[in-house]
């Protein structure tokens, strides 16, 4: 049985009922306390996010007592080896994956085109690849490179209206030719999650291997990759409350497979092999600290031990989805609802089927124009095209200018959505 609650409002809560406790989030965050932060709205979780205590605690206490080469046999070497493998061990639960399944990279990017160049040889001339105009560059160019390998590069389009990848047109395009392919759970964009479970299940009946980015998906709730049935899945850490990193996991029986990308004495061991360079070590480390920080939000709310990991992460994302659903859609149905205002992409999210990542323009003035009034009422965001101008090029808008993109996550509050709220009606 779970806990009753009494939460400092005053209301008791059940199972049923508990709602993520903003003030509690917010407190594990020191940003919203700097002089520098804690007076503006910030809207630009897409491009990084904040970091709890906990991982700054982390980071500190490894550069101050075992920042020295790792796995020695004198005490700081082993300590720091010792928590290198933890952070590896404690991300590889929370998404459903094996120790051996994952690595920690530079960025998406880094790990993709290392990924890329592994599996070329995998290509042979004619077969194909399907990449989409809807995904961020990090999730089309590396497989788009593979045209130089013979391979035939095929692209899933978005329908122009709505800006929504359709999965019956995916269909039209898998051929048991198909070998690769690669497509976002998530737009940066559009906000649309794309149902990749049922795009993994529809690839792999032609044989295909399949490459998920989620970047955009992952700080809305860690996913469960072998629910998924994705074989390569993606994603940034420095956007899920951690350092500059990405991680990047794979499935044993292909990772076993592909070619050494890394030195020459660790070929066969996987996944290492393409990792070339390995992670930073403090910052690897200080991912157990993001651990922590989930796992604290769990307790707080529920208090049950009783759970798996797994569970407990299932519980958090709810607490995480229901919350963001309240303050974003108040934002996507005041800019549906302006004339001079376009939205791209869902107006209502509507059971996690969009992130509240909110991409939109002005008929009267640039994107820059917008994003700069904005800034000037204190709302921290900004004019892109956020790396994914093959979409914005596919919706006839200037990749130059862009949109004005405005990305939430769980520790903004009701206030943050009114402040914006506030300087919209003022434009």
């Amino acid at each position: 049985m779970y806990k009753i609650k009494y939460i400092r409002n005053g209301v008791f809560l059940s199972i049923n009922n508990i709602k993520l406790d903003i003030e509690y989030i917010r407190s594990q965050f020191p940003a919203f306390k700097d002089p520098t932060c804690k007076d503006w709205s910030f809207f630009e979780n897409a491009g990084g996010s904040y970091v709890p205590q906990t991982v700054i605690d982390k980071l500190n206490k490894f550069m101050i007592s075992t920042k020295v080469q790792p796995y020695a046999d004198y005490p700081m070497s082993k300590i720091a080896g010792n928590q290198m493998d933890e952070s590896t061990k404690l991300f590889a639960e929370m998404i459903n994956a094996k120790n051996n399944e994952i690595l920690i990279g530079g960025s998406t990017s880094i790990n993709l085109y290392v990924l890329s160049n592994a599996l070329k040889s995998f290509i042979s001339p004619g077969d194909e690849i399907i990449v989409t105009n809807q995904d961020h560059e990090a999730n089309i160019s590396p497989w788009r490179r593979l045209s130089e390998s013979g391979a035939k590069i095929v692209e899933w389009k978005m329908n122009k209206k709505t800006a929504e990848l359709e999965i019956e047109e995916f269909e039209k395009l898998l051929t048991n030719k198909t070998k690769i392919v690669a497509v976002t759970h998530c737009s940066n964009i559009v906000g649309s999650v794309n149902n990749l479970k049922k795009i993994s299940e529809l690839s792999h009946k032609k044989g295909a291997i399949v490459i998920g980015d989620g970047v955009s998906f992952a700080p809305h709730g860690f996913p469960n990759v072998k629910n998924l049935d994705v074989d390569f899945y993606t994603f940034s850490l420095y956007k899920t409350y951690g350092p500059h990193l990405a991680l990047l996991y794979g499935k044993e029986k292909i990772l076993k497979q592909l070619p050494n990308q890394n030195h020459e004495f660790l070929s066969g061991q996987y996944p290492y092999t393409i990792n070339p360079g390995g992670p930073n070590h403090e910052e690897l480390v200080s991912l157990s600290g993001i651990y922590d920080y989930i796992l604290s939000i769990y307790n707080y709310h529920f208090g049950n031990d009783e759970l798996s990991i797994l569970e407990k992460i299932e519980k958090v994302n709810q607490l995480i989805t229901s919350h963001e659903e309240e303050i974003a859609n108040p934002i996507l149905d005041y800019i549906s609802c302006r004339d001079d205002l376009i939205l791209i992409g869902k107006n209502k999210i509507n059971n996690k089927d969009r992130a509240p990542t909110i991409a939109f323009y002005s008929k009267k003035m640039s994107s820059k124009s917008l994003s700069e009034l904005l800034v000037k009422n204190k709302i921290a965001t900004r004019n892109d095209n956020f790396y994914a101008w093959r979409c914005l090029n596919a919706l006839g808008l200037d990749p130059n200018d862009g949109v004005v993109r405005l990305s939430m996550t769980h520790y903004n509050s009701i206030e943050d959505t009114k402040n914006l709220l506030n300087a919209l009606k003022s434009i």
